[in-house]
């Protein structure tokens, strides 16, 4: 039987299970009352981890909600079709399918056998957790301005995914870069 947690328990960076969803805790706040009698109230900005969505919602101090069977499990990516995209789990050799909805921009950043860390709910695959920066190919760069070294000028440059990135005028077809998964920003040379 899993845990039961009191919302005013609930605080940031925590998961929790509310209506049969898992949620992570982005913001809680409590709110004392000042006359007697009154209940506490805990608002909790939530992020519900199987739609992505992202709410405010309000609940009394003793509401309780179960811990949710949440497991991370290393994969490397394989491949993408109108399916979806497959990844391979490290540890039992599975193959796991994700829907488009609960991947979002992530294939701007994944090669066949790049390793992630994917998030399942009651057994099966919700989404997945990328590296905070991937090395990737450049496949085309636009040619530099000659004799601007000012370090500051940047050139389109695009990768093997397919992701196109502002890079530095020394960087050239060929090379291998580090891009923040997050910004989609250039990190340096690989």
């Amino acid at each position: 039987m899993a845990a039961l947690l009191e919302a005013i328990t609930v605080k940031r960076k925590m998961y929790f299970e509310f209506e049969n969803a898992p949620y992570y805790c982005l913001e809680a706040e409590v709110s004392t009352p000042t006359a007697r009698g009154g209940q506490t109230l805990v608002r909790l900005k939530m992020r519900n981890l199987l739609t992505q969505a992202v709410f405010d919602k309000t609940f009394k101090a003793q509401e309780k909600f179960k811990e949710p069977d949440l497991e991370t499990v290393e994969a490397s990516y394989l491949y993408s079709d109108s399916e979806g995209s497959y990844f391979l789990d490290q540890e039992t050799f599975d193959t796991l399918r994700l829907q488009e909805s609960m991947i979002g921009n992530s294939l701007d950043y994944l090669v066949e056998g790049a390793i992630v860390k994917l998030n399942k709910f009651n057994g099966n695959p919700i989404g997945l957790e990328l590296p905070d920066k991937v090395e990737l190919a450049v496949t085309y760069t636009e040619a530099g301005a000659q004799g601007d070294t000012s370090g500051k000028v940047t050139k389109l440059a695009r990768l093997e995914t397919g992701l196109e990135i502002k890079a530095p005028l020394y960087i050239q077809e060929g090379e291998r870069v580090k891009v923040y998964t997050e910004t989609g920003e250039f990190a340096g040379r690989a």
